[in-house]
């Protein structure tokens, strides 16, 4: 299966189903508000490593987190007791998306790059970006940050600076998803981490009718 290389004269993608079976789809284009949504809109999204060109993908197969099936496990929910909680959003989205690239690039390197930092920012600017941050006892815990369109959240990245940080943001963020009504939380890639959180695999058929139905009435769906 080829990978299709598109400009950045035109917002554009090629069919989603084309994508090869390690789900690259494509190469080249920008990272502007209106590509990244048109992009998220089906079911693709961009990773690749900071200096190259930009990659497209679009996984056969989907990992992700149904809201009412986020996992508690009994540590966490003692955790959860013991100190005194406060989750908020959009306290900083730019801090929350720096930290994220902080811990990754310390720990194991990151795809998040100056471009990537600077382009969801705008989208952020633009409503459809959002950070999730949570305090223990009054300290900078954990946080979380990804897209949100309609009734669907793509998560991007999450950061520690407590241990169970991004774990309670996580969970508080899923239970709020839950009472407004989402769909799912697209995790993108499987990580021991989110599938001990709830996550799995679904096929594309399920991933993209349920994407269909998230977005209804959304960016002139």
């Amino acid at each position: 299966m080829p990978v299709f290389r598109i400009s950045k004269s035109k917002v554009e993608f090629p069919d989603p189903t084309l994508a090869r079976e390690d789900g690259l789809l494509a190469v080249g284009g920008d990272l502007r508000v209106e590509r990244l949504l048109l992009a998220y809109a089906h079911g693709i999204f961009p990773w690749y490593n900071p200096g190259e060109e930009i990659l497209w993908w679009c996984p056969k197969e989907r990992f992700v987190i149904f809201p009412s099936e986020i996992h508690i496990s009994h540590s966490m929910k003692k955790y959860m007791k013991k100190h005194v909680l406060k989750v908020v959003m959009n306290r900083d989205f730019a801090d929350t998306m720096h930290r994220c690239r902080m811990k990754r690039e310390f720990h194991e390197g990151t795809w998040i790059s100056d471009e990537m930092e600077e382009a969801y920012l705008h989208l952020h600017e633009e409503g459809y970006a959002v950070s999730v941050e949570v305090y223990e006892d009054g300290a900078l815990a954990g946080g979380l940050y990804g897209v949100s369109i309609g009734r669907c959240f793509f998560g991007e990245s999450m950061f520690s600076e407590k241990e169970n940080g991004s774990k309670t943001a996580l969970i508080a963020f899923a239970q709020f998803l839950e009472q407004q009504g989402f769909m799912f939380i697209d995790c993108q890639f499987q990580t021991e981490h989110l599938e001990s959180m709830g996550g799995r695999y679904i096929p594309w058929e399920e991933y993209d009718k349920m994407l269909h139905e998230g977005l209804r009435n959304c960016l002139g769906s």
